[in-house]
């Protein structure tokens, strides 16, 4: 496993790999794919938000909880689906939102969410990988533990990085952060159940972008290609 992981992030992540929870992790995962369980993401999408967004460049974390868990949907991106699937509804509300929030953006044809990832946006889910059809499946497997020495790993060792946490299992990991060096920003979660209940209208976007521009930092251009 470590072996796909963007070298970035294995200078900082390389004592996690020898664990006793990663090396259990992989023996789940192969137990899994031998039963004839179908895992989504593919194995060369599983840390594809590492490798998309390398550690040097991270300035935006937006944390999920799980990979998407139907066919051709899920590619190492929280929230974000590859082009030629149908938009998921909680990403739909976040385009909502960045409507109502970013003058002049214009809600994208599909719902592939690389073009943040590529401006320093990690959009990291707590756990990595699902069985097909079964929410939630590889909970409690390892992932959560690998997934939080990243958090506390970026808080450690960066300052200025805004945290964006929608809800409250992303929320429940800001103890992880120290808000001392960085920015958390809370709402409730853009799904259907939650978003009318204070989501539409926190905003997230434009606070990001005026405390980059505060930190002296690029801001991010929120508007998909």
């Amino acid at each position: 496993m470590a072996n796909a992981l963007d070298p970035s992030w294995m200078d900082v992540l390389k004592d996690e790999f020898g664990k006793d929870y990663m090396i259990k992790l992989k023996d789940f995962l192969q137990k899994e794919k031998a039963a004839g369980q179908v895992v989504y993401p593919k194995n060369s999408e599983i840390f594809n938000a590492f490798n998309t967004t390398h550690f040097d460049d991270v300035k935006v974390v937006i944390l999920g909880q799980d990979p998407y868990h139907g066919a051709h949907q899920a590619h190492g991106l929280s929230f974000s689906v590859q082009k030629g699937i149908a938009t998921p509804r909680s990403l739909i509300n976040i385009y909502k939102e960045l409507q109502t929030d970013i003058p002049g953006f214009k809600i994208p044809a599909h719902g592939n969410l690389e073009d943040w990832a590529k401006q320093g946006v990690l959009l990291l889910n707590a756990t990595l990988t699902v069985r097909a059809s079964s929410p939630g499946s590889h909970q409690k497997q390892g992932w959560e533990e690998f997934t939080d020495e990243v958090i506390k790993t970026i808080s450690d060792k960066k300052a200025g990085i805004v945290f964006i946490l929608w809800g409250a299992f992303a929320q429940s990991k800001a103890t992880l952060i120290n808000e001392k060096k960085h920015f958390i920003l809370k709402s409730p979660h853009p799904s259907p159940f939650s978003a009318d209940r204070g989501f539409f209208g926190s905003k997230p976007f434009s606070k990001t972008n005026e405390i980059l521009r505060r930190e002296g930092k690029a801001e991010i251009n929120w508007q998909i290609s």
